[in-house]
């Protein structure tokens, strides 16, 4: 039986509560995007999903990269050095604008995967449109992110929460003003969200820039480092730890951002449906992730402060809260099938298929849970690698595999659409639960038998005995 520590569960709680705000915060922005786009057109809408597949992947390959900064610093918190943090958070700094550059030049050529897909000329002028704008965003992304893993991994989780409330303040107008055409400016429509996805992130950026100048949690961290130059060593190391950890959220968000892609051709009505049914389980799904989040938080202050014992606990407690708290939103789900819905879409067609899909959202909740909280574990651990080819073998040869075997062929039962999609992650996303919480467990038992890292400093240890860091 797993053990439980109420002092671990208030301490995963303080530490996620306010992630989870600026997680629902920032997926609220995207359901804006949904539903004032939604309100033009059904076309509209459905201009945003496309967009997303193509969009989303490359703003979590940047995320995912930064996010090694998280348990780096974590670590150095819990062993009380200060200056690495500083360091650290220097050389992110380095790293996530080379990245934000190379993706920019990646994006202009955008048009050319759109040529290759079968839509209306409409619909892709939209998508086209949508991701030029957004493209200028990712600068100010890639230094909000590198800011908020240094506040997130010296423990404050609500720094993260005040700023995206800054975003989501900007951003209904500024989709008001560039989707309708207020203010002098040229009514968009869904591309108009691009625009304001762009000024969102700038604003945030600059908040954060000034929420880490005062903040009393900073202040042994603010001072000159002694080397301003870029470290290859230090980037090197975050990219070892980051790849994996990029390349495995690449993996599950395109699970679902390339369904849009794959059935564009059964048109606008279908896109429409699942994007009702995937924008509702991105926000719940804000709930684990935040737990998540947190455990990253916490095991990485555990190592560094050489408590085993309480790495356990902490481990199987979190656990435990994120199995419970998905069963519940997985009841909520399946009774408000028909009533969420209709906050996106008044269209008797897409509202019905959204239903239909709100099921099979509801049927996967838990083993969602237990893989999202299991893989930031290890990824507190410094542990990534194992994580990414779980994740590809889970969510693309079985999840996607499947899904596309049911949802356009008759191989196995009649072709079943987005449905036979759907169906393919619920697969994918219970083979990673067991075999990530299979490797947690294995993990700790190495731990217990060799050790902790003798020193978060110590760049060949950072892993079970006997792992480089990103193994």
């Amino acid at each position: 039986m797993l053990p439980f520590s109420r002092f671990e569960a208030r301490t995963i709680f303080k530490l996620s509560g306010p992630i989870v705000l600026a997680q629902l915060t920032q997926t609220l922005m995207y359901f804006v995007d949904t539903v004032m786009a939604g309100r033009v057109s059904a076309l509209d809408m459905a201009a945003i999903a496309v967009a997303s597949g193509l969009w989303l992947p490359v703003m979590l390959t940047l995320q995912g990269l930064l996010l090694a900064l998280t348990p780096i610093i974590a670590q150095y918190f819990g062993s009380k050095k200060t200056e690495p943090v500083t360091h650290y958070t220097v050389q992110g700094l380095y790293l996530g604008l080379a990245l934000a550059a190379s993706l920019f030049v990646v994006m202009q050529f955008a048009d050319h995967l759109l040529d290759l897909l079968n839509m209306e000329a409409e619909l892709r002028e939209k998508t086209s449109l949508y991701l030029t704008f957004v493209s200028y965003g990712l600068f100010p992304a890639a230094g909000y992110m590198v800011m908020r893993n240094l506040f997130e991994g010296i423990g404050n989780t609500k720094a993260s929460m005040w700023i995206s409330f800054v975003g989501i303040l900007v951003n209904i107008p500024a989709n008001y003003v560039f989707i309708y055409g207020k203010l002098g400016m040229p009514a968009y429509g869904g591309a108009g969200c691009g625009i304001a996805t762009s000024l969102v992130l700038l604003a945030m950026f600059i908040a954060m820039l000034v929420y880490g100048w005062f903040s009393r949690s900073t202040a042994p961290y603010r001072f000159w480092p002694a080397r301003l130059t870029p470290d290859f060593k230090a980037i090197w190391q975050v990219i070892r730890i980051g790849t994996p950890i990029a390349m495995s959220i690449f993996f599950e968000v395109t699970l679902f951002a390339c369904i849009p892609l794959m059935i564009v051709h059964l048109g606008p009505v279908v896109v429409a449906g699942h994007q009702v049914a995937h924008n509702y389980s991105a926000i719940v799904f804000m709930i684990p992730l935040s737990l998540g989040m947190a455990a990253t938080i916490r095991v990485g202050h555990l190592i560094g402060e050489r408590n085993l014992q309480a790495l356990r606990t902490a481990i199987s407690t979190i656990l435990i809260v994120a199995f419970l708290l998905a069963a519940c939103i997985a009841a909520f789900t399946y009774l408000m099938r028909f009533q969420v819905p209709q906050i996106y879409s008044k269209d008797a067609e897409v509202l019905a298929l959204a239903a239909g899909i709100m099921v099979l959202a509801a049927l996967y909740q838990l083993s969602d849970a237990i893989q999202v909280v299991s893989a930031c574990a290890l990824r507190g651990m410094k542990i990534t690698k194992p994580v990414l080819f779980i994740t590809l073998i889970a969510y693309w040869p079985i999840g996607f595999g499947l899904g596309a075997v049911l949802g356009l062929t008759d191989w196995l039962v009649p072709a079943m659409g987005v449905k036979g999609f759907w169906t393919g992650i619920i697969v994918g996303l219970t083979v990673a639960a067991v075999l990530l919480f299979w490797l947690l467990q294995h993990s700790l038992r190495r731990f217990e038998r060799d050790g902790l890292p003798l020193d978060p400093t110590d760049q060949h240890q950072s892993g079970p005995a006997g792992m480089q860091p990103g193994q």
